[in-house]
């Protein structure tokens, strides 16, 4: 333990969940992690964490942690490896590394990696080790293309209101996302807002969750169907008078055209695609055309469909139409990604990039290993990997295709990982790596507007090391083109980072623990004007040239040019059939965080035990399920067996699978995403992980 990096030991959560919460870490007499507890004095943790995270003792000491390089000496899968050195192990990398790029190029060799830990220096400085080598890029697609895309569409810009001001408001909609598993701390501020302002409370989704439960009102719709309610919603608002035409008129680009382009979105319009009632959809309407200091809290889940970044757009219109963004604990909320504006060139060394190096789509990692020609640009095969904080056997799209191209013979494979995976099962070799007390890093909350320092609190076992180390280890190695950054400790990027963004210094820092970088609320608010060149806000997208963060390089993908011009009921989803009668969304468990914790005996034991499929009674009682019954679900992807559980709160025609389950959870080894589609969503890509269609049978 390291007690003299400061007097009170604090870090920052790594996991991929927007609370990015503030940590305070409390020690037992030996010295050992107790408990981690959020920082009361953090504005927006407010002294509250998720129970996983608050139990990470269970993690950081897990038995079956790996402290030890690895070889496989088994067929891959098997977990059968034996103890190497690290020396050894980074010199067998770097020999097939050469080796892949002396016959097939530099492009042949394609680290992979993902947001395991969302430090910006041990997460990103693969990049410098991609760029200093000219290996494939990576184009990220499994989270935020569609969310992020739709909100900037309207906006221009990836930010909102702070999201403290959610205490201040007297009304906020949930949509699409389930806080109380994923971003424990938007209840946090939510409840405050009920408590002492009498808030009302509207949550939207596909099935009861558990934030729906805390609910004052609570909307079930069918999954893909959140662009017809909103533009029902702002249908209603223009109809009886609770649009505000002055704000309209000033901030907007084309108003009377949404108002003709919705005169016919009515409640019954929305009510046959939704599956919710016209009366419902009134009710909702009028409770947000009432209330005008309404706050939209708008989640990723309902955006992880074909028609996401056009379902985000239309949720975000509404606050337009009320002209709402003025006031405090009012607006649209969904990240606030560009308020930062951090220099990490030192981390990445983009200036090493070369020009025509392809950026292989993530979600296709399947198609790419198995030689489809499209996912590799052409392109030589992808030969060799280095995979750092992510698991992509679990959590990849078209696990059929992703498992046949892990088991190619020729395929050289790295994992570095802090337990044995589903991917790290079928490397050649595998890294131990530290978790994140055990080295120092440095986070930005998605969800917030903190910038917090994580730092080294507690030392590493003897055996793993740290992201960082493994990069710059096999730089020298492989003869990367030389880079300051490769030299730098953690805390040395760090501090560089901070002085070339203008955040003072990493000594600051350890002081104040985190910076708080909320713009002033009329830029918060877009009271000086929005994102877009014009400064209005945008209900008629440019979809073709829309400026998405994730935009990439070249033409716009999927099927865009059919985007609606206007706010609206995109269906383009993958529609069920007599074939496939029910829609799958793979939804978050509130024990895991991805494919996180699903190793750990307490979450396992709070998430039942084994991967379930939630299936309405009537539909059950219609296939001779009973509750509890051993079921199979498939689709033209594969097919996977698990338990079913009758709930009666789920959309009609939706079945729910919550929580990324180790394969081996499963009776024959196979995941959840063997039914999930890498094809990529409009316009900018993404993986539609929460629309897909499936038949269920009765294992028997």
């Amino acid at each position: 333990m390291n007690k003299a990096l400061s007097p009170k030991l604090f870090s920052a959560c790594p996991h991929d969940c927007p609370s990015t919460c503030a940590l305070d870490v409390q020690l037992d007499d030996m010295g050992r992690l107790k408990r981690l507890n959020g920082a009361k004095d953090n504005a927006y943790t407010d002294g509250v964490i998720c129970a996983k995270v608050a139990r990470y003792a269970e993690r950081l000491y897990h038995p079956e942690r790996l402290l030890k390089p690895l070889r496989r000496v088994g067929k891959k899968g098997e977990k059968r490896f034996e103890e190497i050195s690290w020396d050894a192990a980074l010199d067998l990398i770097a020999e097939k590394f050469l080796n892949a790029e002396a016959e097939f190029s530099a492009e042949s060799v394609w680290p992979y990696h993902y947001a395991g830990t969302m430090g910006l220096v041990q997460r990103d400085s693969i990049h410098r080790f991609r760029h200093a080598k000219g290996y494939s890029r990576q184009f990220d697609t499994f989270c935020t293309n569609m969310a992020w895309t739709g909100y900037v569409a309207g906006t221009g810009k990836l930010a909102g209101p702070d999201p403290r001001e959610m205490a201040a408001s007297d009304q906020i909609v949930i949509w699409g996302t389930n806080p109380v598993a994923t971003q424990v701390n938007v209840m946090t501020h939510a409840i405050k807002a009920r408590k002492q302002r009498g808030a009302r409370l509207i949550v939207i989704d596909v099935y009861e969750t558990e934030t729906m439960k805390q609910a004052d009102i609570g909307v079930i719709l069918k999954p893909g169907s959140d662009g017809a309610l909103a533009c029902a919603i702002m249908h209603v608002l223009l109809r009886d008078g609770f649009a505000d035409w002055e704000y309209l008129n000033q901030y907007t680009d084309c108003p009377k055209d949404l108002e003709a382009h919705l005169k016919d979105k009515t409640p019954e319009w929305a009510a046959a695609i939704t599956g919710l009632s016209a009366e419902k959809i009134e009710e909702v309407a009028k409770h947000i055309g009432e209330i005008k200091r309404t706050f939209f809290r708008l989640g990723y889940g309902f955006t992880r469909s074909r028609n996401g970044a056009v379902a985000m757009h239309a949720a975000s219109c509404i606050s337009a139409v009320t002209g709402s963004w003025p006031l405090e604990g009012a607006g649209a909320f969904h990240n606030n990604g560009a308020i930062y504006e951090l220099d990490k060139s030192m981390i990445e060394a983009p200036e090493l990039a070369a020009p025509g190096i392809r950026a292989i789509d993530q979600s296709m990692i399947g198609r790419a290993l198995c030689g489809d020609e499209v996912a590799l640009f052409g392109g030589p095969p992808v030969k060799a990997m280095l995979i750092q904080n992510t698991n992509p056997m679990c959590v990849a799209p078209e696990q059929e295709l992703v498992r046949k191209g892990f088991e190619r013979k020729d395929l050289f494979t790295v994992v570095h990982e802090q337990f044995m995976t589903d991917t790290a099962a079928m490397a050649d070799i595998v890294l131990p790596a530290t978790q994140f007390l055990e080295h120092d890093d440095i986070y930005k909350g998605g969800g917030h507007q903190y910038l917090l320092l994580g730092p080294k609190v507690l030392d590493a076992p003897e055996g793993p090391r740290e992201n960082i180390f493994v990069i710059n280890e096999l730089a020298k190695r492989v003869g990367a083109a030389e880079h300051s950054g490769f030299a730098m400790t953690a805390r040395e990027h760090i501090d560089w980072m901070l002085k070339a963004s203008n955040y003072g210094s990493l000594q600051e820092l350890e002081e104040n623990r985190w910076i708080d970088l909320q713009p002033d609320f009329e830029d918060a608010h877009y009271i000086n004007g929005f994102g877009h060149a014009d400064g209005k806000f945008h209900f008629r997208p440019d979809w073709g040239s829309s400026p998405s963060p994730n935009k990439p390089k070249g033409e716009p993908m999927g099927p865009w040019s059919s985007m609606p011009d206007l706010p609206d009921h995109w269906d383009s989803i993958e529609q069920p059939d007599e074939q496939h009668p029910f829609r799958l969304a793979t939804s978050p468990a509130r024990s895991f965080l991805n494919s996180s914790f699903n190793e750990t005996p307490s979450s396992i034991k709070k998430e039942g035990g084994r991967p379930e499929v939630w299936i309405r009674p009537e539909d059950a009682e219609r296939l001779g399920v009973s509750d509890g019954a051993k079921v199979k679900m498939g689709n033209k992807r594969g097919v996977v067996t698990l338990h079913a559980r009758l709930k009666d709160t789920l959309a009609p025609g939706t079945v729910i699978s919550e929580g990324l389950w180790a394969n081996d959870s499963f009776e024959d080894g196979k995941g959840i995403n063997t039914l999930t589609g890498a094809d990529p969503a409009a316009p900018y890509g993404g993986a539609a992980f929460h629309d897909t269609a499936v038949w269920i049978r009765v294992v028997g």
